[in-house]
């Protein structure tokens, strides 16, 4: 079987290493064809602790998937946290070069390229730079300046910056599993692709994603991204109240909270109850959906009450019309939605973005974001993906391919 040109995303989570490939559609959708997830170790609030067991998690992942398709996979899009990302406003002009003052694509790229030219810090460095509208001879509001003519060509942009080390340490983890980082897509970016709407993210929306370790707010407006804040908790943070309130194990409290948990107190159902085994203890008890509503609740309400002030901060004025949307993971939970619509007093405008892709449910949904990302938006196209060879690669023949690298 030949090579083929599919995309292949990468979610390095706190809770999960999430891996999808996809192949492109003449429509401009993607078919789901392979996924991949393995529990995330070495990470903790989106920051990689130890490296050796994020590459062995990011491996894992990967072969997982690779047993879906018939490709060996060799690169990938790979998300990145919004954890310490700075966005800067920046302008680029440039002039067109062409005699018939036609402008072409190579003029939109020298024009964002020109946007670079920004003093950073020496521990920063650019990560993307998304155009927000161009500017012909004077006229603002341009989408897409191409095959427009005019002599002067501006674009107001917004830089995307990182820490080095953050940038470093994830393609670094990435790459000793064997992957070739293709790009870098802003995870708020990805979760926008597939949870909220053009008219949201045209009229001004919230965008809040409660992850593992940390909860990212994105503010949206005029159709792109406009500001972002992370903050320093999340659905971990939920799961280990649990289980210090109820002395059982981290894995437990996890499964109790998937599987039972309620985040409002006011709809617990009290008849529905489910059995437990402290630590320590031989003997089973009874635990109500109420019981651990009563542990959920004040979490999740601390979560919102962050959340809150963060919002104010980015629209003071006014709150974006479309409202505040909320991916799955922790928000599909019963009662959040409920619990978000009573605090933020927002009503019918609190939705959870809930979505389903040919058998692939939401915990794929940063990644699947991030395929759609890249198809529209990154210039170097599908990742190839070779032919699969025969028999399974071990651990020492990614050892060997490492040292290789480092030695060509």
């Amino acid at each position: 079987m030949g090579r083929r040109n599919l995309i292949v995303a990468m979610d390095v989570g706190t809770s999960q290493v999430r891996v999808v490939v996809a192949e492109p559609r003449q429509d401009g959708t993607v078919g789901v064809i392979g996924a991949g997830l393995s529990p995330s170790e070495g990470i903790r609030k989106g920051i990689i602790v130890d490296l050796d067991r994020t590459v062995e998690s990011i491996a894992t992942a990967v072969e997982e998937a690779e047993r879906m398709v018939p490709y060996k996979i060799d690169s990938a899009y790979v998300c990145l946290p919004g954890l310490n990302i700075e966005l800067i406003n920046n302008r680029g002009v440039v002039a067109v070069v062409s005699e018939d003052r036609e402008i072409t694509e190579e003029d939109v790229a020298r024009v964002l390229q020109a946007t670079r030219v920004i003093a950073l810090p020496s521990d920063r460095e650019i990560v993307d730079i998304i155009p927000r509208e161009f500017i012909v001879d004077g006229y603002d509001g341009i989408r897409d300046p191409v095959g427009m003519l005019g002599v002067r060509l501006e674009v107001d942009a917004m830089v995307i910056t990182s820490p080095i080390t953050t940038l470093r340490n994830l393609t670094r983890c990435v790459n000793r599993a064997g992957i070739d980082v293709n790009g870098l897509v802003l995870q708020s970016l990805a979760n926008a692709e597939i949870a909220l709407t053009g008219d949201e993210k045209e009229l001004g929306v919230y965008l809040l994603d409660i992850g593992g370790g940390t909860t990212e707010l994105a503010f949206f407006q005029h159709g792109k991204l406009q500001k972002l804040a992370v903050l320093p908790v999340g659905g971990d943070h939920i799961t280990n109240d649990v289980a210090m309130a109820l002395r059982v194990s981290s894995l437990s409290a996890e499964t109790l909270k998937i599987d039972f948990g309620c985040a409002t107190l006011s709809i617990a159902d009290e008849e529905k109850v489910t059995a437990v085994k402290s630590v320590g203890s031989r003997e089973k008890y009874q635990v109500s959906e109420r019981d651990l509503a009563g542990y959920i609740e004040p979490r999740v309400l601390e979560i919102f009450q962050l959340t809150r002030q963060e919002m104010e901060k980015m629209s003071p004025d006014q709150w974006p019309p479309a409202g505040i949307v909320m991916p799955g993971g922790v928000a599909a939970m019963h009662g959040v939605a409920d619990l978000a619509r009573q605090f933020f007093d927002y009503g019918d405008q609190v939705r959870v973005a809930e979505q389903e892709y040919l058998g692939v449910n939401d915990v794929y949904g940063t990644a699947i974001g991030a395929v759609y990302y890249a198809q529209k938006y990154q210039q170097e196209g599908p990742a190839p993906v070779r032919e699969k060879p025969r028999g399974r690669i071990g651990f020492f023949q990614r050892i060997k391919d490492w040292f290789s690298e480092i030695w060509d």
